[in-house]
């Protein structure tokens, strides 16, 4: 059960081409943006789609996958956790 307390499943489509870069570490990383869809009615009868921008951050394996596979427009359906990070500017 502890495995699903931090679980997301997401559908969308790539925003952009992959930046994929390694670390100073040596691990090699891909992030993308992920365009997500909800549409709903409103109290006015109006169709309204409302699009959330996720960024995803594959690791090693996963990212050399993201690498050569996928390119913008591409649909995607991933599943992973969730991980806020913050930063203070200067």
């Amino acid at each position: 059960m502890n495995t699903l307390k931090n679980s997301v499943r997401l559908i969308g489509f790539l925003g952009a081409n992959p930046e994929v870069k390694t670390t100073e570490n040596g691990k090699k990383l891909a992030r993308v943006n992920l365009a997500t869809n909800e549409s709903y009615t409103n109290a006015k009868g109006e169709k309204v789609t409302e699009t959330t921008w996720p960024q995803l951050i594959a690791w090693e394996k996963v990212a050399d996958i993201v690498e050569k596979l996928l390119l913008k427009g591409t649909e995607v359906a991933i599943e992973g956790k969730l991980v806020n990070s913050s930063y203070d500017d200067k």
